[in-house]
């Protein structure tokens, strides 16, 4: 313990130097945590909102741009498609699943969707209270919705035309809301959810009668068993029953869609049904899984430049630690040789030097470590006000335990040639020599 204290006292005896060497290792480990901390979570996220998607249907245009509106709800959709293709999409062999989306509209800066409970089913969520709509002009809310705009079940709100704050507001309809789900992390945590025609309602000028409700194909095909979110009357849907009753076009008034996800009955399908689709009249496929590594190729630059600056600033930081060190050596020679003479062993005193360098690198570890995770959690509160994915400072990663090991074995590194130096002093030369 008196060793460790002598080598913090050494290493604060030139403050501005010591100073700036943390400052150097803080910023090198704190750039390298920060990339690690937000491309992970970025990651994870990714995967969560596209678990359960293996294609998106949509109007001709860009796959990427499909793929962002449709999937991480990030981008505008390229336009809408019949809603005729969906029945058409549903009936193909090699379609598991057909979950349409309807987009237009947002509630304060929140996207509000149109689609069938089914669209729930794919992100794995689960309602934290209240039930999922049973008919148009219901809707369900997002952990972050809800936490942003403080609705609760029971109260109305009307939604704004297009997918910012700025639009016209649909005063005359209002939508009641009747569930909240649980916070997942994910895309889903953003949006507001509610029937189809609860989308085309709100766009009639003129409120022209909606066909009557029929169950949907898909659900037909399938059957879940019981729910554990019936309400007393029998009406409710949890998200694994029952789709609710869509409501079908008129013939004098033909509806649409924006997009369509659809999992995959055969792997086969992933060479073939895209082509097909893109074969068909105003259609575009978008693969989440082959634009997603598209993008992340394309983002991956700006990741490799901040971790190649961290890995310079540490690299700076070795060799600033090991000059200072080396020349504390040299000044403190008359130092050393007195904890010779009073018993020390050459082991004990290189070990002074080494414990300086030591302290030093434990410092900036911690440092570096809050720095990054600060960092994270200022990036979180920019995208949460972009209604971006989110990034939380409170992640922590098993990658992240090589950060201290890298900082301590860098002092290590730097501080080998001083302590070996101050091994090999000579007692009786320094004694000897004139002062």
């Amino acid at each position: 313990m008196r060793l460790w204290r002598m080598a913090w006292t050494y290493l604060w005896s030139q403050p501005l130097t010591a100073a700036l060497n943390l400052l150097l290792l803080s910023l090198g480990l704190g750039a390298i945590s920060f990339v690690i901390v937000v491309s992970e979570q970025l990651d994870a996220g990714m995967r969560r909102d596209l678990q359960g998607i293996d294609l998106v249907v949509g109007a001709k245009g860009s796959p990427m741009q499909i793929m962002l509106a449709g999937v991480f709800h990030l981008d505008v959709p390229t336009g809408n498609i019949p809603l005729d293709t969906l029945e058409t999409l549903r009936a193909h062999p090699l379609v598991e699943r057909a979950v349409p989306l309807s987009l237009g509209d947002s509630v304060r800066g929140f996207r509000l969707v149109g689609t069938i409970p089914q669209y729930l089913e794919i992100g794995g969520a689960r309602l934290a209270e209240g039930r999922l709509w049973a008919k148009p002009m219901q809707a369900v809310l997002g952990a972050e919705v809800a936490r942003s705009t403080g609705l609760t079940l029971g109260q109305q709100f009307s939604s704004s035309h297009g997918l910012g704050e700025q639009g016209d507001a649909h005063g005359e309809q209002l939508y009641t809301v009747v569930g909240v789900l649980a916070a997942q992390g994910g895309a889903l945590d953003r949006l507001v959810l509610t029937d189809l025609a609860s989308v085309w309602i709100s766009h009639e000028t003129h409120q022209a009668p909606i066909a009557a409700p029929v169950k949907d194909v898909q659900a037909d095909k399938e059957d879940h068993g019981d729910h554990a979110d019936h309400d007393k009357k029998g009406d409710d849907h949890g998200p694994h029953g029952k789709a609710a009753p869509v409501s079908l076009p008129t013939p004098t008034q033909p509806r649409e869609i924006t997009m369509v996800l659809l999992s995959y009955r055969s792997p086969l399908a992933a060479i073939s049904l895209p082509r097909w689709v893109n074969a068909q009249p105003g259609l575009q496929a978008s693969a989440p899984a082959l634009e997603t590594a598209r993008l992340q190729r394309m983002v991956g630059a700006g990741e490799t430049v901040l971790r190649g600056f961290g890995l310079v600033m540490l690299i700076s930081a070795g060799l600033s630690v090991f000059v200072a060190l080396l020349h504390a050596v040299r000044a403190r020679q008359s130092d050393l040789a007195m904890l010779r003479m009073l018993g020390a062993s050459p082991a004990r005193v290189a070990s002074l030097i080494a414990l300086e360098a030591l302290s030093l690198s434990g410092l900036a570890c911690l440092l570096g470590l809050a720095l990054g995770h600060g960092l994270a959690a200022g990036l979180g509160v920019l995208m949460a006000q972009q209604q971006s994915l989110a990034v939380s400072a409170w992640w922590f990663s098993w990658t992240e335990l090589m950060l201290p090991a890298l900082g301590l074995g860098l002092a290590l590194l730097a501080a080998a040639w001083p302590a070996w130096r101050a091994y090999r002093l000579d007692v009786t030369e320094l004694l000897q020599a004139p002062h």
